[in-house]
């Protein structure tokens, strides 16, 4: 007789990854923002306040950056565990990111944006590019999703 199969956990409501490519054309941001909305709704986030319409909001911030500054392909990968929504773009440029401030100027705020309404964010370089990344909490919980020091 054989001992039975181990019970595996089933992730918690509102895990999930997902990793998309995308070409440097205009319509990649639309796309982009569509995928954030479609993995936030599957996983089961959509109804968390305005956190799918913050994530869309940043990550199209962060596309369009990829475009502009890079105009190669970049890479959306999604990431959802333990309260947290890690949102990362990951282009072939190496100009880092600056926060601007959200004056008069027709360009510049997206970093401003995003510092503004991410609980934390970052770049790094990753081998002959970068990746920019945000967190966003999706708990209603004590401090879940402010943006933190």
């Amino acid at each position: 007789m054989s001992a039975p199969a181990p019970a595996y956990p089933q992730p918690p409501l509102g895990a999930g990854h997902a990793s998309v490519e995308y070409d440097p054309r205009p319509s990649a941001v639309r796309e982009a923002r569509a995928e954030v909305r479609r993995r936030l709704e599957e996983w089961g986030l959509a109804d968390r306040g305005d956190t799918v319409d913050t994530a869309e909001l940043l990550v199209s911030e962060l596309a369009t950056n990829a475009l502009l500054h890079s105009a190669s392909r970049f890479q959306l990968t999604l990431s959802a565990a333990h309260g947290v929504l890690r949102c990362e773009v990951a282009d072939a440029g190496r100009r880092t990111p600056q926060v601007l401030d959200a004056g008069a100027s027709e360009s510049g705020r997206g970093m401003f944006l995003v510092s503004a309404l991410a609980r934390r964010w970052g770049c790094h370089q990753d081998g002959p590019g970068k990746t920019v990344w945000f967190e966003l909490g999706t708990c209603a919980g004590d401090g879940c999703g402010r943006r933190q020091p």
